[in-house]
């Protein structure tokens, strides 16, 4: 991905323009790649993601995608929500609160941060009743779920699950069907 890619990001942000600026010259000096990956810069070593910078409406945000397992010496490291089970993020509200040395820390950890398979191990996916009944009526569908990526199984069961009656998990089930017959997740376009 060339730099043209990031700048043209950058200039098409109406907010946090600056901020993003400023990760980005030490994430770069961290000795990490940047690329764009989920339609936001993310910066890489050895292959491995290691962090991505997220633009919200009232933070800016570098998240790391190993989080959990860096040693938070400055305290400063959040959680991504309660369905995260790795990521951790730093959140910034001005500029000025960017801290090059915090960062730095956090990104010489995570180079060298190797997961273990016990580290790793996921939380299992409990597939909703709603769901489980539409695999009966169509094999295709079981096979093209469970041929999607863990995450975007993760999010159909996230989203399916989040309803609280019986009528809408199901309904929300038939919504979904197309998108997981054509290997797509939930917010794929």
């Amino acid at each position: 991905m060339s730099g043209n890619d990031i700048e043209n990001y950058i200039a098409a942000r109406a907010t946090w323009r600056a901020e993003i600026e400023k990760l980005r010259v030490i994430l770069i000096k961290c000795g990490l790649d940047e690329t764009i990956k989920w339609s936001k810069p993310c910066y890489v070593f050895q292959g491995r993601n290691i962090a991505i910078i997220q633009p919200f409406k009232n933070v800016c945000a570098l998240m790391f995608f190993c989080g959990k397992f860096l040693d938070d010496v400055y305290g400063k490291l959040q959680s991504q929500g309660e369905n995260s089970q790795l990521a951790m993020r730093l959140q910034y509200r001005c500029v000025t609160d960017i801290d090059a040395n915090v960062i730095e820390e956090y990104v010489e950890q995570a180079k060298n941060y190797v997961p273990t398979k016990t580290e790793h191990k996921k939380r299992e996916l409990v597939l909703p009743e709603e769901l489980i009944a539409a695999f009966g009526k169509s094999e295709t569908l079981e096979q093209s779920f469970f041929s999607l990526t863990p995450g975007r199984q993760r999010g159909f069961v996230l989203y399916i699950s989040g309803a609280k009656k019986s009528a809408t998990r199901a309904a929300r089930v038939e919504k979904c069907e197309s998108l997981i017959l054509s290997g797509k997740g939930l917010h794929d376009k």
